[in-house]
């Protein structure tokens, strides 16, 4: 095996109407043709989107392309539906947990999944956990805060602790992005609030003493590089040392808590992943490319395959043996 791409994102072809059932805005798939197609939200669009999100064979042929033998595909955020009634998410979740394994069915083995569960509610979210990792699921894609509720809360470590307790791996993507109109222009919500969401995430962890609390057996990742948190944990650092207000409930300082969780590669520069490998160390970078989406890594494992100063061993870590380890493979 030369690779493991373990973020990538799927969408069915086609799902049932949910606006239709629920009432409200939903997403759903406009087909283009050739190939093409838009994500909706409502009237809205959404993303665009082709026909790797939902063919087997496209994705296997560009995987391929790539050298990459195993991926991990998980929905999008724009599905986890945590705004709405715990009965809505949860249907929800069941549609697309399932619709991820019928595409990973037709993948020849090298298609693996995530699923997504209804946060909002902790009992709710464990069942549907469980219910899917029987199904087949490796682990579990969640937002990076519900409305308000950071990963500190109390009802989602409690979901960290059943996710552990089920062996599920789980990956932390940034959703409903902070910055509202100031950050509507020009993707800056992707481009800037993404990253800061994922730092709030990582920083509330550990600063709300979640990862105190949390079993060290827990595999968790932090999707994009963890955000702006390499670049920015000298000055979080300084803070911690220097001002007891920036302390929080946290017994360490933060700079001993890269040990307790994983990030991925999606960095797009050499500069940054050095960084990157630099801060979390060798054992705590995987390969993630954001595919198939028009933000995602276009050749999928180029970064790392390429980048000068990484040794033998330490690109074969980052291509694969960490992600075997946190995928629990």
């Amino acid at each position: 095996m030369n690779a493991i791409d373990m973020h990538s994102h799927f969408f069915p072809r086609e799902w049932e109407d949910l606006g239709r059932r629920f009432g409200g805005e939903w997403p759903s798939m406009k087909h283009l043709g050739d190939g093409k197609a838009m994500v909706m939200v409502g009237q809205k669009e959404f993303r665009p989107v082709y026909a790797a999100c939902w063919d087997a064979a496209t994705r296997l042929e560009e995987m391929d392309r790539d050298g990459v033998d195993l991926q991990v595909m998980c929905a999008t955020p724009v599905l986890f539906a945590y705004a709405r009634p715990v009965a809505q998410a949860l249907y929800c979740a069941q549609l697309f947990n399932d619709a991820g394994l019928e595409l990973a069915a037709q993948g020849k083995g090298r298609l693996k999944t995530l699923c997504q569960v209804p946060l909002q509610d902790t009992d709710a979210a464990c069942r549907e956990l469980s219910r899917a990792m029987k199904a087949g699921h490796l682990g579990v894609q969640i937002g990076n805060h519900v409305g308000e509720r950071d990963l500190d809360d109390a009802g989602i470590l409690a979901f960290l602790q059943h996710c552990a307790a089920e062996g599920a791996a789980v990956l932390v993507h940034p959703w409903d992005m902070l910055g509202g109109v100031r950050t509507a222009r020009w993707m800056m919500g992707w481009t800037v609030s993404m990253p800061a969401e994922t730092q709030l995430s990582i920083v509330s962890l550990i600063l709300g003493g979640g990862f105190d609390r949390l079993p060290k057996d827990l595999r968790i990742c932090f999707a994009h590089g963890g955000g702006s948190f390499a670049f920015l944990l000298g000055r979080l650092e300084n803070a911690w040392h220097n001002r007891d207000l920036a302390r929080g409930k946290s017994a360490l300082p933060p700079s001993r808590y890269t040990e307790r969780f994983y990030v991925d590669s999606a960095v797009f520069d050499a500069r940054a992943l050095r960084l990157l490998v630099e801060v979390m160390g060798e054992e705590r970078v995987m390969l993630g490319s954001d595919y198939p989406f028009p933000l995602g890594e276009q050749r999928v494992g180029k970064l790392i395959r390429d980048m000068e100063g990484l040794g033998d061993a330490a690109r074969r870590k980052l291509l694969l043996d960490n992600a075997r380890r946190f995928l629990g493979l």
